[in-house]
């Protein structure tokens, strides 16, 4: 009979999360460690990461592939001593369903005009502003993968009119899609509120920045153009987008991530009165349901068999 000893170890080598219930989570199943436990031992056979230190993941003769925690990877490629072995991207229901219950909660606030009626309230002011149906508000999408795709099956199902944008050419039900340079700014043009889902390569790092929030359309039923960023902090630039809200080119932003995280307390993100801020918390990594998916594919690899979600280091993601 194999036992979790048998099946090799798995090296955690996690910060900004707290490691035990990681730990937790392989009990029984295979041997865990952390990254500090056992530089170079032989029987760590896999790792799980998650903006690990540079030389964490390297020295080990047996590793045989290394799992993200997060959706992204590009904390994982930013490592000049990654080991030459697979890298495996989460996807996983839950993952999935917080970040499109957040993307749709963000996009029906704006649309809905939470911000208005949020400062209704503070000044005790009764009044029914005018409201446009969602079948007149165009949601731009940039990113057109698993996260992507769902959220513009969940938003078409509430009656927004679609656009997505892809690196390369893509397809998605009810969605009017566009790739690539030439592809953009038609794509921003018809767009009223853009939701930012890329991964972050080096093609996209700093894209969102106040040229590109230009061509938004701000003539529209709500008013004016808004952001809503879900992906990665550094595919915008901060003072970018405070100075379009500040000169009307954005109306709001929904802002999960940031340049620097944590954001600093000295942000101007944190008082300014059209942004919408929180913690880099529209999905969180659950290891009771993620880590099952990843032994999973572990156990299929030490059988032979082909990994899953595997990660394209040339392209980043």
């Amino acid at each position: 009979m194999t036992t979790a000893s048998d099946k090799g170890r798995v090296l955690l080598a996690i910060s900004g999360y707290e490691p035990t219930a990681w730990l937790k989570a392989f009990a029984g199943r295979r041997e865990a460690t952390l990254a500090a436990d056992g530089p170079g031992d032989p029987s760590i056979r896999y790792a799980l990461t998650w903006r690990h230190q540079p030389d964490q993941l390297s020295g080990f003769p047996n590793l045989k592939a290394i799992f993200s925690v997060g959706a992204g990877v590009d904390h994982i490629l930013a490592d000049p001593t990654l080991p030459d072995v697979p890298i495996v991207r989460v996807i996983d229901p839950s993952l999935t369903q917080p970040m499109i219950e957040y993307i749709a909660w963000r996009v029906l606030d704006h649309h809905r005009q939470g911000l208005l009626y949020r400062i209704q309230k503070q000044k005790k002011i009764w009044h029914e502003p005018s409201q446009r149906p969602a079948s007149d508000v165009s949601v731009g999408i940039m990113g057109l993968g698993a996260l992507g795709t769902e959220a513009a099956r969940i938003l078409g199902a509430l009656g927004y009119q679609l656009r997505g944008w892809s690196r390369r050419a893509r397809k998605a039900p009810g969605v009017a899609t566009f790739h690539g340079r030439e592809g953009l700014d038609e794509f921003l043009a018809g767009t009223d509120i853009l939701v930012v889902l890329l991964p972050l390569t080096a093609e996209t790092a700093g894209l969102i920045d106040y040229a590109l929030l230009r061509k938004l359309r701000r003539r529209n039923a709500i008013g004016g153009a808004v952001l809503i960023n879900a992906g990665r902090g550094k595919l915008q630039k901060d003072a970018d987008i405070l100075r379009a809200l500040d000169d009307g080119t954005l109306k709001e932003a929904t802002l999960d991530v940031f340049e620097i995280e944590p954001l600093p307390k000295a942000s101007p993100m944190w008082t300014h009165p059209k942004v919408f801020v929180t913690p880099h918390s529209a999905a969180g990594s659950d290891p009771d349901r993620l880590v099952p998916a990843m032994l999973e594919q572990m156990d299929a690899l030490d059988r032979g068999e082909t990994l899953e979600n595997i990660v394209d280091r040339a392209a980043g993601y």
